[in-house]
């Protein structure tokens, strides 16, 4: 990481962004909630990121892999930046957590490759009597569900409960959640629009009845983590078939991580 030409261990918010994986943006926002203030000032105003701050993105940013949405990160971080029993314990959370997504990705591979050895067996050891075959279309489809894993942020047991969280509300059920949600996304719109404080009531009881639709999908916290993790990962393209455009699903998520993080 480049420090600044200013005093030795301090970064620039430029500087800070690219060397932490996030935008410029996601750090005013940081500041905007009190999650992550830079901790120095030049004479100009200009942000500079101490070492102390530093550390306390890298634990923000971990909590986040962790699956933790904002709302919930800010009082995860009660503890000093460089208390190292905290560190010790986030840092062997974290080691757990790639542990299992390296055991998902060695499992992909390993299907991968045996898809191959049936095309072409010089791939592999193993030998298919009958010679080159086209792998079953099952093979292919548990193959694509391992994939799913990886890319969609759910595991096994999470994408099961949402399937059966959709089978249980039927046709019916789910085209009124739907319209349900639309009308929520545009009452918060305009509320995130207007600057309605989140303190106000009718905010508030947009916000439950948000989490009250959500929860329809996704009863389990778990499951609940990895959807926001997702979208806030894939705005982008998950709106792109949406009436919203990324900026303002992105607006009114942030705005309603203010609400949660005010109840």
């Amino acid at each position: 990481m480049k420090e600044t030409s200013g005093a030795a261990g301090q970064w620039s918010i430029g500087e800070l962004a690219s060397a932490g994986g996030v935008t410029v943006r996601t750090l005013h926002h940081y500041d905007d909630i009190g999650l992550l203030s830079a901790g120095k000032r030049t004479s100009a105003g200009h942000r500079r990121y101490t070492e102390e701050d530093v550390r306390r993105l890298y634990r923000i940013r971990a909590l986040q892999m962790l699956g933790f949405p904002l709302a919930d990160i800010g009082p995860a971080l009660g503890t000093a930046a460089d208390d190292m029993d905290s560190l010790r314990t986030l840092l062997e959370r974290q080691l757990q957590h790639t542990r299992r997504q390296a055991e998902q990705i060695q499992a992909v591979q390993d299907r991968l490759r045996d898809l191959l050895s049936r095309i072409d067996p010089s791939h592999n050891d193993a030998s298919y009597e009958d010679g080159p075959a086209m792998p079953d279309p099952e093979q292919f489809l548990s193959t694509l569900e391992m994939i799913a894993v990886l890319e969609n942020h759910f595991t096994t047991e999470q994408r099961q409960e949402l399937a059966d969280r959709r089978t249980e509300l039927g046709v019916g059920r789910l085209e009124a959640a739907k319209t349900r949600w639309t009308a929520l996304v545009e009452e918060g719109l305009r509320h995130a629009g207007n600057g309605t404080p989140v303190s106000d009531p009718s905010v508030r009881e947009w916000a439950r009845a948000w989490e009250e639709v959500g929860s329809l999908f996704h009863s389990g916290e778990q499951t609940k983590t990895a959807a926001r993790s997702m979208w806030q990962e894939n705005s982008a393209a998950l709106s792109a078939d949406l009436p919203w455009s990324a900026e303002q699903l992105t607006g009114l998520m942030a705005y309603l991580e203010k609400v949660r993080a005010q109840s």
